[in-house]
């Protein structure tokens, strides 16, 4: 029995189609809730089974690296323009740890599933992390070459740092100046110059 040409391919089409719906009420559901919000709940209100869901993401950190990867072209773009319009390279490297720390906040708890696969650079969430380790490196190079960057620092140490004032705009204590003082803080331990001013907004004013 011949396959008519209008069905040809329907099934790879249904799938994908299966696969782009369940990102979306993923990340909307990631973004009211979380992301250790429920992957079944993420299903039902899909309108699929919790088979269908596994099938496209076996677990949930396979399914935020899909999520993430909807955003990294905003972040490569961010990276593209402060390598063109930085004058320097400490400057440079101050905007990507934000651009970093922007990108991380996109669900509340994003940065510890984050944290935690830095450990596992295999996984695909730990192979986007590594990635962005890389491009830390870069910068952090340029601004070491520069000699405005202590040589001891270190890429992945400066990434982990994003993470962290990530998370900090969304602790129980945290204020409205949390965030950037802890970015202020981290400028003051890789800078080479003891007390420099963050650029923009990053410090309070007494």
């Amino acid at each position: 029995m011949s396959t008519s040409p209008g069905t040809k391919g329907r099934p790879r089409a249904d799938a994908q189609r299966n696969r782009d719906h369940i990102l979306d009420i993923a990340d909307r559901y990631f973004s009211e809730h979380g992301v250790s919000g429920s992957l079944d709940a993420i299903a039902k209100q899909a309108g699929v089974g919790a088979g269908t869901l596994y099938r496209h993401f076996p677990n949930r950190e396979v399914l935020l690296a899909a999520l993430l990867s909807a955003r990294d072209n905003e972040l490569e773009s961010r990276r593209d323009a402060i390598r063109a319009e930085s004058t320097n390279a400490a400057s440079a490297l101050e905007l990507w740890l934000g651009a970093l720390s922007d990108w991380a906040s996109a669900f509340d708890g994003l940065p510890e599933p984050l944290r935690a696969a830095t450990a596992t650079g295999s996984s695909p969430l730990g192979i986007t992390c590594q990635g962005y380790i890389t491009t830390t490196d870069e910068f952090l190079h340029a601004a070491q070459r520069e000699g405005s960057a202590r040589r001891e620092v270190r890429g992945k140490d400066l990434f982990l740092a994003a993470l962290a004032t990530s998370w900090v705009r969304g602790a129980a204590m945290a204020d409205d100046f949390s965030a950037a003082a802890l970015s202020s803080l981290s400028r003051n331990g890789w800078s080479t110059c003891a007390g420099a001013e963050a650029s923009g907004s990053n410090g309070r004013t007494a």
